[in-house]
């Protein structure tokens, strides 16, 4: 009995998507998975940091430290505007898409250093422009060191504490550059308030 040539090839792309979707549908995401877990678990798992063995955020998602009505909280350090949705919302994360001469942009951004100007009492012209622009995905966690340093004279303000006292602990966060060359230098603002809160628990 002769095997047709088109049977035959047929049984040949069986086997091979078979055999392909075992090692790239199976065993490489397990080693992945496994190298993951092994040598970087807290980044794998999503980099859950947790106050008091409750999850409170992660390291790599941003989010708001405002009121129900999206009014700051003046005893927070504030991230960076968020275009995600209705701000950080991972499941439509994204950028505003606009045109730096787009006005519906130039609109927001004057809005927000308004905004800004008026929380943290500042000349419009000192305010970095990561408070006033939001990142490409939306959810970045991290704020500039300049944007930190700015609202340093609020917080010490509303928590009673020492300006040198806050500006030490905003210094203290500040991670690097990558590879010490790559971006620049950021403070990731979950941390920061977190740290603050625990300063003020031990008072």
């Amino acid at each position: 009995m002769r095997i047709s040539s088109g049977f035959r090839a047929s049984w040949t792309a069986l086997r091979a998507m078979l055999v392909l979707t075992l090692l790239l549908g199976v065993a490489y995401p397990l080693i992945v998975t496994g190298v993951g877990q092994l040598a970087f678990p807290a980044q794998a798992n999503g980099s859950i940091v947790t106050v008091n063995g409750a999850p409170t955020g992660s390291m790599l998602v941003g989010q708001s430290f405002s009121d129900a009505d999206g009014t700051p909280l003046a005893r927070y350090f504030q991230p960076r505007p968020s275009a995600a949705g209705k701000g950080y919302d991972a499941g439509a994360s994204s950028g505003s898409n606009y045109g730096p001469e787009n006005p519906d942009l130039v609109a927001a951004i004057q809005e927000r250093k308004a905004a800004v100007a008026a929380l943290e009492n500042v000349d419009p012209a000192l305010i970095p422009a990561d408070a006033l622009t939001a990142s490409a995905s939306g959810l970045d966690p991290d704020i500039s060191e300049a944007y930190a340093l700015l609202q340093v004279p609020r917080i010490a303000k509303e928590r009673g504490m020492a300006e040198a006292a806050v500006k030490d602990m905003v210094q203290s966060h500040v991670q690097q550059r990558d590879l010490g060359f790559l971006g620049e230098p950021t403070v990731n603002v979950l941390q920061l308030n977190i740290a603050l809160d625990g300063v003020e628990g031990r008072e």
